[in-house]
């Protein structure tokens, strides 16, 4: 069996039985790693903190080549991501977070970047102002990291109102009509533009990008989570409420 050191964020948490859980962790160096916590629920249990959703630590968990759960053996707690507890609209956005990462990752398959952007975002939602920078900048890391990155150069398209295409990859011209017909959305040019500006800024540059216009962020957030869902091929019931807590901090 093979021993895994690493960093890890909980995505998901199931109740196993009366003293033990079963949870999908983010792990920095090894991507999602589905594992079996034996008596994690008890009072004396080495595992600090038990396992729960929007928390990170360091975990030790042993492979078992004929099981898809790995044995978790040790759960340091390190960080209560609390930024995502101190408002609704926060910890909806929270929630989305792990929901996209655990449905568009996959087992075993090592994303740094991501892990560091998800930490970063998970911190980063008590500054209400930023809400929707971190988010759409998140949502670029992601859509990157595990390659569903979408196509935002339009400098060759004229025109206030462009179009977005699921299945096209990204920008296109207008469609005309209405949104979401065959998967393609109308959106406004300066919401391509600042994307691409976004997407420009190299590693997690995209947190830190000044004097972009809010609403205009929000209508990115809400244009990548609709992309996400078309790629994924799922609905993800977390997405609506996140893009309503942009608004509620």
């Amino acid at each position: 069996m093979e021993t895994i050191q690493d960093q890890g964020i909980v995505l998901r948490q199931w109740d196993f039985s009366e003293t033990s859980q079963t949870a999908a962790l983010l792990a920095r160096g090894h991507g999602v790693i589905r594992c079996l916590a034996k008596g994690s629920r008890r009072d004396k249990a080495p595992f600090s903190g038990g396992l729960e959703v929007l928390t990170g630590g360091h975990i030790v968990a042993l492979s078992r080549p004929n099981s898809e759960l790995a044995l978790l053996t040790e759960w340091d707690l390190q960080t209560v991501f609390w930024a995502a507890r101190r408002g609704l609209g926060a910890y909806y956005i929270g929630l989305y977070m792990v929901d996209t990462t655990y449905h568009a990752v996959t087992d075993s398959d090592p994303h740094p970047n991501l892990f560091d952007a998800l930490h970063r975002s998970l911190t980063r939602l008590d500054d209400h102002d930023r809400l929707a920078l971190t988010t759409t900048a998140f949502l670029l890391v992601l859509l990157r990291e595990t390659g569903y990155r979408p196509r935002l150069a339009c400098d060759d398209l004229r025109g206030k109102t462009l179009g977005f295409s699921a299945s096209g990859g990204g920008v296109m011209p207008d469609p005309g009509g209405g949104n979401g017909r065959e998967g393609s959305w109308r959106v406004r040019r300066e919401t391509i533009d600042a994307l691409a500006r976004l997407d420009e800024l190299p590693g997690l540059g995209a947190f830190d990008a000044e004097n972009e216009d809010p609403d205009t962020l929000a209508r990115a957030a809400r244009l990548l989570g609709v992309y996400l869902d078309r790629v994924l091929s799922r609905e993800l019931p977390t997405r609506e409420p996140a893009m309503m807590g942009l608004n509620l901090g």
